[in-house]
């Protein structure tokens, strides 16, 4: 997610076209109106209409109504607003903050796999737009900051699982300048209200990602949280995969065998009891491969 999207980038290009309608790349969406940038999409974020449910303050089918009554002029904003079910700067708010979380994952967009296709509109309409290059800068800042975080960028797949998840629902409530205390007594690390919230919701089985769709929040500052959970021991990092052992060098037995000149190939089996590993599943994978490499 590294690189510089912007003048002479391909959405730098299209802004500076004043082109209104969508670029589609391999990881999302950008929706433009007359070269600014008011939408973006992206599986991996929750989108506004996504949010709004999940804070309590759209229904699923209010949502379905609105984008029915959108039209072919894509009102869909300007409807929720008519009908009262949410205020412009609620509308506004959302729809940013969902436009900047889902262009730190979609942007830059790669040349060679994007597609543009005018006149296409987001059913919600232009609620607020901003010009690519701000969006461009901002996101940037976004990754500058979470690339402080990178020695423990490997929670960002695996799931969320708390240290001590009995403890959980305590922390972050202080209990003096240095942090707050467990259920056995240690002090830990004072944690934002945020991070509590992914905590306690944290069931060891949800990647950071599928926390941010359930709890309709930005999927990037989960992925910071739960990073600088990590960082202080309040996460636990995923174990990384078991390598295989080393074989000792005759194990197969092949430097004990003569094989007559031109006969055809034989299949040996490495010699048992060889191998320095508890593991019989690994003993079994260390024994095929120690099999395809002396007879192959």
């Amino acid at each position: 997610m590294s690189g510089d999207d912007g003048g002479s980038g391909l959405l730098g290009r299209y802004a500076a076209e004043r082109a209104t309608g969508t670029l589609r790349g391999p990881n999302g969406c950008v929706y433009l109106s007359e070269g600014a940038v008011y939408c973006v999409e992206c599986p991996a974020v929750p989108g506004p209409d996504a949010r709004l449910t999940a804070a309590g303050r759209l229904s699923a089918p209010s949502r379905q109504r609105a984008a029915e009554a959108a039209g072919p002029q894509r009102r869909g904003g300007r409807f929720l607003v008519e009908q009262g079910w949410l205020t412009q700067g609620e509308l506004e708010i959302c729809q940013l903050g969902a436009l900047l979380d889902a262009a730190f994952f979609v942007l830059p967009l790669a040349p060679g796999s994007t597609t543009f296709t005018p006149g296409e509109v987001h059913w919600l309409g232009v609620v607020r737009s901003v010009s690519a290059a701000a969006l461009q800068e901002a996101t940037a800042r976004r990754r500058a900051l979470l690339d402080r975080l990178r020695p423990w960028a490997a929670v960002d797949q695996a799931p969320v699982v708390p240290v001590d998840p009995v403890a959980s629902e305590g922390w972050g409530r202080s209990r003096g300048p240095g942090g707050s205390q467990g259920s056995t007594g240690a002090v830990r690390p004072a944690v934002t209200g945020r991070q509590r919230r992914l905590l306690e919701h944290a069931d060891g089985r949800r990647t950071p990602y599928e926390l941010a769709h359930a709890l309709g929040q930005s999927a990037y500052l989960t992925l910071l949280d739960v990073r600088g959970l990590a960082a202080a021991g309040l996460v636990r990092l995923p174990a990384a995969p078991a390598a295989l052992p080393r074989r000792r060098p005759g194990a197969s037995g092949a430097d004990r065998r003569t094989a007559a000149p031109d006969s055809a190939p034989r299949w040996h089996l490495p010699d048992p009891g060889v191998l320095e590993t508890a593991d019989p599943d690994i003993a079994l994978l260390a024994r095929l491969r120690t099999a395809l490499e002396e007879n192959l």
